[in-house]
């Protein structure tokens, strides 16, 4: 069977490309257009179900919200130009809200829920958003934070009694012929507006483009699939999620509630989810969730992970339960807009990310910044030939994520082996040094996760000033496991023969690891618990070996 995707190798300029890009719809229509036109083709199908909130939206209902808050946004003399904030949970009418931006061409900036006052206040700064849309458990928060700007709240649930509600703005008449705007800017228009990982300080506000890149990988979907995401607007899966909800006409559940397991396991049976994309974090909970033995996952037809990797263990037990073979490790990053490749070869190939998928070109360089061949590790780099408006507001840090021939740098160690299947190793910034050797925390959590009792593992260097960087490693053990950290030490040293890439800093059993707004580890707060137990009186306790 040959790989898919379709993938090719230029051998002379050292560069890998995937087929070109499909247009399954006029290449001139905007985002807007495209959900606007497909929610009047399809009124009666149920596009959208609350399993928290208990509602249900056909797609003509949905249709007539989104034109309603866009008419609110129109009668407050909203220019393309503008933002809207958003930051909120997968509510009922957080679509409409979503919808109602891609109609009226104004990008909409959301930031995660757990943000705090300051974080709100840095980022609304630089976009200045008129008016923000977020959970009344969050206005008093929102309200500080945007104190200094002219902008209006309104809540989505919750509601303080201050505040605009959302039952108010769909209560808006609606433009008589309401039409979606015309892109003053064409398909190079922002979309989106979302937030860097902010793992290494204040996150960025990075502009996702109105084009076709962002369906790259969901053309298979139609009128009979169900999807399902935990990630709220401030993800690209939940950006990604939302879009391809509108433009494929699909039926989706959402649920608004902290991330719960066994809800999800029953919702996948209750409603027969065929599509579903998670974080390794999220499929963790599930496989260590004791109602996973008994759980019906067989209607997923595509379940894809992404945003870190996924232990051995934790995929093993994802795929038993599966029907058919559909988990697939995808990798991509919010600048780039769009999944960058997709592994659709699990045996084959267990620890890539897979092959490009349309409309993509990659090269690995090396620290000179000369591309590198087959096998041969270096920073991965991107491009998709398409207009990007970068981090608003921050020209400096745009041009060192994307150069002046349009590649995108993605801080990524990585390589591609023969068969045109990508690999990442590490983050440029987590090279350790030990004895002046050089090793990378993935070439030791790679042996770790394989310990049949790992659900998630993270591993970091400990300063020693006498030899560099020892590694330790924090593990999340899978339900009723009796693994320690001792064991965790012990296995790396019998499996590793590099003595350097041994647990000389010690190990660590947590209940689940620290993480970033967006789910992903977060390996300097992991580092930062670590150190805090290893200088406590909890050395004594049995879940430590130092």
């Amino acid at each position: 069977m040959p790989y898919r995707p379709a993938n090719f190798y230029d051998a002379d300029r050292k560069v890998w490309s995937s087929g070109k890009l499909e247009h399954y719809f006029d290449p001139h229509l905007s985002i807007g257009e495209i959900v606007f036109e497909e929610m009047r083709r399809h009124p009666q199908l149920i596009a959208q179900i609350s399993a928290t909130e208990n509602t249900i939206l056909t797609r003509a209902e949905l249709h007539v919200n989104s034109m309603r808050v866009a008419s609110y946004l129109r009668s407050l003399g909203l220019l393309q130009s503008d933002v809207v904030g958003i930051i909120g949970r997968n509510t009922t009418h957080m679509s409409a809200v979503a919808y109602a931006c891609f109609f009226n061409g104004v990008a909409f900036h959301s930031l995660n829920i757990s943000y705090e006052q300051s974080t709100i206040e840095k980022l609304f700064s630089i976009t200045r958003p008129r008016v923000i849309f977020c959970d009344g458990d969050e206005f008093e928060k929102v309200r500080a934070a945007t104190a200094h700007l002219d902008v209006k709240i309104v809540t989505m649930r919750n509601h303080p009694k201050d505040s605009i509600r959302i039952d108010e703005v769909l209560a808006t008449p609606m433009e008589e012929n309401f039409r979606p705007a015309k892109l003053e800017q064409g398909n190079d228009q922002t979309l989106a507006i979302l937030c860097s990982s902010g793992t290494t300080g204040i996150p960025k506000a990075v502009t996702i483009t109105n084009s076709r890149q962002i369906l790259n990988s969901s053309h298979r979907l139609t009128t009979n699939d169900v999807q399902y995401t935990h990630s709220t607007l401030d993800w690209i899966t939940g950006l990604l999620t939302t879009v391809t909800s509108g433009v494929f006409s699909t039926k989706r559940v959402i649920a608004d509630n902290v991330f719960d397991p066994a809800l999800i396991m029953r919702l996948i049976e209750e409603h027969q989810i065929t599509w579903i994309i998670q974080p390794p974090t999220h499929m963790a909970m599930m496989a260590n969730c004791p109602a996973f033995e008994t759980s019906d996952l067989s209607s997923i037809k595509f379940y894809l992970f992404g945003g870190s990797r996924a232990s051995v263990e934790t995929q093993h037990r994802i795929r038993s339960r599966l029907s058919k073979d559909c988990l697939h490790f995808a990798y991509g990053f919010t600048e780039l807009g769009s999944m960058a490749s997709i592994n659709l070869h699990f045996d084959e190939k267990p620890n890539s990310v897979g092959r490009l998928v349309a409309g993509l070109k990659l090269k690995v360089i090396c620290e000179k910044g000369e591309s590198l061949g087959p096998d041969e590790v270096g920073e991965l780099c991107l491009c998709n030939d398409q207009h990007w408006a970068g981090y608003y507001g921050n020209a400096e840090e745009t041009h060192k994520m994307r150069d002046a021939q349009m590649w995108f740098h993605s801080g990524d160690l990585g390589y591609v082996d023969d068969d045109g299947f990508v690999y990442v190793v590490e983050r440029k910034k987590d090279m350790l040094k030990y004895q002046n050797i050089m090793y990378y925390p993935n070439d030791i959590e790679k042996v770790i996760s394989a310990m049949p009792d790992v659900a998630e593992v993270c591993v970091f260097g400990v300063w020693n000033q006498l030899v560099g960087d020892e590694a330790a490693a924090a593990v999340v053990k899978t339900q009723g496991s009796a693994l320690t950290a001792q064991d965790i030490v012990d296995y790396v040293a019998t499996h590793i023969d590099a003595r350097y890439k041994h647990l000389h800093g010690g190990a660590i059993i947590m209940e689940d690891l620290v993480r970033s707004p967006n789910g992903k580890t977060n390996r300097l707060g992991t580092k930062a618990f670590f150190l805090e137990v290893k200088n406590s009186t909890e050395l004594e306790n049995q879940t430590c070996s130092f």
